[in-house]
């Protein structure tokens, strides 16, 4: 039997990455899509003051809005030197939500002073299910590194121009997706929750 389940997402390479993983363990067991089967739905408003608070927000929402058992993830950069911002603030952390460029910009001038040493940081990322009669579960899972002095590389998103993984000599918007997403606090997350996403939908009535 297949379960279908919402990824509330409309990034077609998250819904790829996530479907690779659920169908490593169990394969044909879920039916995933994403957002873009639901082109009427609001955006969720992500006012948590936690990522755990905001993925799971979002993913209830979802989940309430369609009937279908929903996941959703909540990430951000947490730099050592800032006290641990931009956080859940890393998409807006410049002023308007989703301008890569300047929060990019932003953290390096922040940071512009600082010596390589003390130019830690991570990221964080929070997979959260949610499924109709309530019930609920959530992963978190951290990326480590630190903030390089200027962007570097063509691929990924966000901070990944900035950010160089712990061990690695390229920033993660040098690295293939694969090399990535192996590493990385989403891939980690989304793989620590994909067995209890299959055990809770085998269970569900």
């Amino acid at each position: 039997m297949s379960h279908t389940l919402l990824l509330a997402t409309r990034n077609k390479g998250k819904i790829e990455e996530f479907r690779r993983i659920l169908e490593a363990i169990a394969p044909g067991a879920i039916n995933l899509v994403g957002l873009d089967q639901f082109p009427d739905l609001a955006d969720v408003i992500e006012d948590g003051a936690t990522f755990e608070e905001n993925a799971l927000k979002k993913a209830r929402e979802m989940s309430m809005a369609t009937g279908l058992p929903a996941i959703a993830d909540d990430s951000g950069l947490c730099v050592d030197h800032l006290n641990g911002d931009p956080g859940i603030f890393s998409a807006r952390w410049a002023g308007s939500h989703g301008d890569d460029a300047a929060n990019t910009e932003k953290v390096l001038q922040q940071l512009r002073n600082i010596p390589d040493e003390k130019r830690g940081a991570h990221f964080t990322c929070v997979a959260a299910l949610y499924l109709p009669d309530g019930r609920s579960h959530w992963e978190e899972a951290e990326f480590h590194g630190s903030i390089l002095r200027a962007p570097v590389g063509e691929f990924g998103f966000g901070y990944d121009p900035i950010f160089l993984p712990h061990g690695f000599a390229q920033s993660s918007a040098q690295m293939s997706a694969e090399t990535k997403d192996a590493i990385s606090h989403r891939g980690k997350s989304l793989r620590a929750i994909a067995p209890h996403v299959i055990t809770l939908l085998e269970n569900l009535g």
